[in-house]
């Protein structure tokens, strides 16, 4: 007998706030607790659905490439959690290594596997919160369809949002078809 677990049609924005404030907290008690980086994992995943099975098989395949990444690395990985939420799904490790150089392999990641650029892998430092691209001099995530930085055309609201979606499916849906 074959499980199916529901996906919800959408989430308000609402939903979505609570969920950041979710994690965060979640990300500061294991700040406090473990006083070690924290990888936070999310997708990119624009609109209103946040929680489908295309995205799933995305999560997937992005916790086991950073899983893998962990341990060729022999990085000590002190604690990790994944959550299925209708929001999306998040992913947290705490990992006993320099921030810096965590950061530098994920986003390395996140620019040369084909899903990457789907991948949100934040990385926070117990001392100096977030690690961002720009300290380690890598470049902004560029914009799905135009390759302008995303952060500009995403706030601008340039594309029509099922233009992005489609690109994003089409991303997956190629990567999934490719044997």
């Amino acid at each position: 007998m074959i499980s199916e677990t529901p996906v919800r049609a959408g989430v308000s924005l609402d939903e979505l706030l609570a969920a950041k404030e979710r994690r965060v907290a979640r990300q500061a008690d294991w700040l406090a607790h473990y006083h070690q980086p924290v990888i936070s994992l999310t997708l990119v995943t624009p609109g209103e659905v946040k929680d489908s099975l295309r995205y799933r098989n995305t999560m997937g395949v992005a916790l086991q490439m950073c899983d893998q990444l962990l341990w060729e690395m022999r990085w000590q990985v002190l604690d990790r959690q994944v959550l299925w939420l209708p929001t999306g799904p998040e992913a947290l490790w705490c990992v006993a290594h320099p921030a810096a150089e965590i950061k530098a392999h994920c986003a390395a990641l996140e620019q040369t596997h084909p899903l990457g650029r789907l991948w949100d892998l934040d990385v926070i430092c117990p001392v100096n919160g977030h690690v961002g691209r720009q300290s380690l001099g890598a470049n902004l995530r560029r914009c799905l369809i135009c390759d302008e930085p995303a952060h500009a055309c995403s706030r601008s609201r340039k594309h029509p949002v099922e233009q992005v979606v489609a690109r994003v499916e089409k991303t997956i849906d190629d990567w999934f078809a490719r044997d």
